[in-house]
This record gives structure tokens, C-alpha cells and sequence, in this order.
């Protein structure tokens, strides 16, 4: 067995050790507002429950290892002392993923990201409206654990109303494990379906996603694509160049016939397909062929 002094390896080695070690976890969709009313979403699976009465639950914006900043969840935290933790089930994980792109301050990651903003009932924060389960918060206290890169911060949060999706309940009206559908976070690019197991999203790009926002809207409408689709097509850096496309639908004959088939439908399906095989490259070039 391979014995490790946390003090010989570095802060990212580390942290790969534990969130590879200590998983599945938990996600806290963290959604907050800063002191002059600007929106901020983001995921952090340093989470849990921690208490029932009174109902409390602790997350961790960690100091970033790279260049040892902290996050605008963690700042905004301390000047509003309010957040809305919001739960992420399968059927979001790819927006949620999308919304931890490090967009610059001001920037609307609910926007960026395809999700819909909920008014909170108590907090100002918003709520996800696609998120199962969403926990209006009181910040009772942030308590910092160190001052290096990869150091956590606990915010602790006194649940002040919670918010349950009538479709998650069962006949007795209690969650229902199957219908809730959570996933968690392990080390790397792993998650995990609760009700089925293990998958992968890769990691937001370091460069910027150009985010749902900028997705065609006739794409953002279709009945063919959900929120994971288009948060796997907002992960892109750029759109393919019209060379791309042409030499792209040159060689391959079932984009020629869907083109000839006049069916935006049809296309929308055929891209839906590459994205299938996270191939979003070519979901794109389907998408933008003519």
C-alpha cells in the first residue's frame, strides 16, 4: 500500500486523492447574489447535511489551488448572508457542470447555462426552477480553514424554507430515490446516477464555454434537445468554421440526406445522435449545415 504525507505531494495531487477517495458527494447547486442584487450560480460538491433541527447544511467554496483566489459564491456569501442551495439530478447535471465555467464577475451563469431564475419566497437569491429540490438558506456563520490554495470554507446554512417538485414524490408523499434521480461527484471527470451508476462529464473548458445564451434560438427551442444536450453544445469555445461544415457534410452521406430532406427536425435528431457519443464537434457541424 502507498503511504502518502499530505505535506510531500502538492495541493492539486492531493485533492486528487481525496475527492478520488472520499465519493461519491454530494452537489450543492450554490445560487447567491452580490451586494448590488447581480445573481451568481455554481456547483460544489464539498456538501452535506449536517443537522435537523434545526435544519442545516455545510458547503465548501475551497480557495482556488492554481492562484489561491476565492470564488464569487464565497464573497457574496459574507456580504448578503443568504444562498439558495438548489440539488442536481440527472436531468440538469450538464448545465450545472457548464455553470462552474469561471465566467467573469457579472456574468449570469443562470443565463450561461440554460437554467431558469425562481424567485425566492424568504432570500434573495434565486432559485434553479429546474432543480428537484431547492433549500432557501440563512449564511449562520463561514468558517475559514486555512489561507493556502485548496483551502476550504464551511458555510454553514439554517434552512429556512424548502422547496419540493410535486413529480419527485411518491403516493405516500415522501422523495422518491428513483424519481429524484441525484447524481454526485467522485475524483476527475466521474459522477455518479444514484439509481443507476457510473458516468463522466468533462470538465468545463479553462477557456470559456460560449454558454446556452449563444446557442441559435430555433436549437435552444427544439422539442428534440434537453438541458443536458444544451449544456454540452454551451461547452464549446468556438463554433466550427464554414470549411469545417462543408468538408464535414462532403464526407458524410447521412448529413447529405437529412440536408436534402429539408427536415430541421431530422437534423436537430441527427446532431442529437453525435451528442449521444459526446461528439459535439460534429453535433455542431450538423447543426450548422446547409
Amino acid at each position: 500500500m502507498r503511504s502518502i504525507d499530505p505535506k510531500q505531494v502538492s495541493p492539486a495531487q492531493l485533492q486528487g486523492y481525496l475527492q478520488s477517495a472520499v465519493a461519491p458527494r454530494p452537489i450543492a447547486f450554490a445560487s447567491t447574489i452580490d451586494a448590488n442584487g447581480k445573481p451568481n450560480l455554481s456547483p460544489f460538491s464539498f456538501f452535506n447535511v449536517f443537522s435537523s433541527n434545526p435544519p442545516v447544511l455545510v458547503f465548501s467554496p475551497a480557495r482556488r489551488v492554481r492562484d489561491n483566489t476565492t470564488k464569487h459564491t464565497l464573497e457574496n456569501c459574507r456580504q448578503t448572508k443568504q444562498v439558495v442551495i438548489n440539488v442536481v439530478n440527472y436531468a440538469m447535471v450538464q448545465q450545472a457542470s457548464l455553470s462552474s465555467t469561471e465566467y467573469p464577475e457579472g456574468v449570469n451563469e443562470f443565463v450561461k447555462s440554460g437554467l431558469t431564475m425562481l424567485p425566492s419566497d424568504i432570500v434573495k437569491p434565486y432559485r434553479v426552477a429546474e432543480s428537484p429540490v431547492q433549500f432557501e438558506c440563512k449564511v449562520n456563520d463561514i468558517i475559514a480553514l486555512g489561507e493556502n490554495g485548496g483551502a476550504g470554507n464551511l458555510v454553514i446554512c439554517e434552512v429556512v424554507k424548502i422547496h419540493v417538485g410535486e413529480n419527485i414524490l411518491d403516493e405516500n408523499g415522501h422523495i422518491d430515490q428513483y424519481k429524484i434521480d441525484l447524481v454526485s461527484r467522485l475524483g476527475g471527470n466521474w459522477y455518479s446516477r444514484s439509481n443507476q451508476g457510473l458516468f463522466e462529464v468533462p470538465k468545463p473548458l479553462t477557456t470559456l464555454g460560449i454558454g446556452v445564451d449563444q446557442i441559435p434560438e430555433h436549437i435552444r427551442n427544439s422539442t428534440v434537445f434537453d438541458g443536458n444536450d444544451l449544456g454540452m453544445l454551451g461547452n464549446v469555445e468556438a463554433l466550427p468554421t464554414r470549411e469545417e461544415i462543408d468538408t464535414f457534410v462532403k464526407e458524410h452521406f447521412a448529413v447529405k440526406g437529412v440536408l436534402s430532406a429539408d427536415d430541421r427536425k431530422l437534423q436537430h435528431e441527427l446532431a442529437k445522435e453525435y451528442i449521444g457519443k459526446n461528439d459535439v464537434a460534429s453535433a455542431w457541424k450538423v447543426l450548422l449545415a446547409q
